[in-house]
């Protein structure tokens, strides 16, 4: 992964909003790599973990996967 940017904002996971109509504080965006963490509240619906743009972590890819 030589030369390549490993942060969120690079990462095929990372989802800035901007294609749903929703939009974000700064460069903030959703990791989309697991599913929505669940709330403790009954009726509580689950949330994607809020990520910075320059954050970075071990799930990164920026390529698609074969079959995908």
């Amino acid at each position: 992964m030589a030369g390549t940017n490993a942060s969120c904002e690079s990462c095929r996971f990372f989802d800035d909003h901007k294609t749903n109509g929703g939009s974000a504080a700064g460069d903030e965006g959703l990791c989309r790599f697991n599913p929505p963490v669940s709330q403790p509240e009954p009726k509580g619906h689950g949330l994607w973990p809020v990520v910075g743009g320059k954050d970075w972590c071990g799930h990164f890819t920026s390529d698609m996967q074969p079959g995908e």
